[in-house]
């Protein structure tokens, strides 16, 4: 993992290399605004690791051009400026974390690798499996067993569901809410309208059933027989 650290204070840079290289991570540092923004967008990193008052360009500078160029590499904004606006703003330029100097620098790692691992995280998680069942959130398509399966958007929605909580028995009223953003109504079929012509595409043509009712409680998914 490649990290850049973009902070001006000599010793605090320093600390801050030495810190991250210790703890296992590759690291780049910038003295300067300018420079930084330079090696954020020509270079690829994990994380950035910014201060707010930068000669040059400030860290509000920095970020705004790095989100505006399409870079979306976790930023921890690391200042010593504490207002509730400054971390307002910093959030919503689109950072990732605000950490106030002086601080600690367990907090700092732990906050880093936190980071890091919602990334990978959220790259693995575009595309859902459960056995011979594949989901593919960004290109909005569903595989089982190699075979294309072709939903609506609601049942594409169901799937989701199911997967994302796979091994959970879900009830009724979860789904409705989930789903079709309603609150469940006895007298309704449609939840189990829908699962029936999910299983019909997803479940009946295959020999692994995934889809089980779970009596007077739900329905789950899960990759087991029965």
């Amino acid at each position: 993992m490649k990290i850049l650290i973009i902070e001006d204070e000599e010793k605090t840079g320093d600390y801050l290399r030495q810190g991250l290289s210790e703890a296992g991570f590759v690291t780049d540092l910038a003295r300067h605004g300018a420079d930084g923004l330079h090696l954020a967008l020509t270079a690829d990193f994990d994380l950035l690791v910014l201060d707010v008052m930068l000669p040059g360009l400030s860290g509000w500078q920095v970020l705004e051009a790095l989100r505006a160029a399409g870079k979306d590499l976790p930023v921890i904004f690391l200042t010593a400026r504490d207002q509730v606006e400054d971390r307002v703003h910093g959030l919503e330029l689109g950072a990732d974390d605000y950490l106030v100097k002086p601080f600690a620098f367990s907090e700092l790692l732990a906050r880093v690798r936190t980071l890091l691992r919602r990334g990978r995280v959220s790259a693995e998680a575009s595309v859902l499996r459960v056995a011979d069942l594949e989901l593919d959130l960004l290109r909005r398509r569903v595989m089982r067993a190699g075979t294309r399966v072709e939903l609506t958007a609601k049942e594409f929605a169901l799937l989701e569901l199911f997967m994302r909580r796979q091994g959970e028995v879900l009830p009724r009223s979860l789904i409705a809410s989930q789903v079709w953003d309603m609150n469940f109504d006895s007298d309704t079929n449609v939840i189990e309208v829908a699962v029936r012509r999910l299983r019909a595409k997803v479940d009946e043509p295959f020999p692994l059933r995934l889809i089980r009712t779970v009596r007077g409680m739900g329905y789950v998914l899960e990759a087991a027989e029965g």
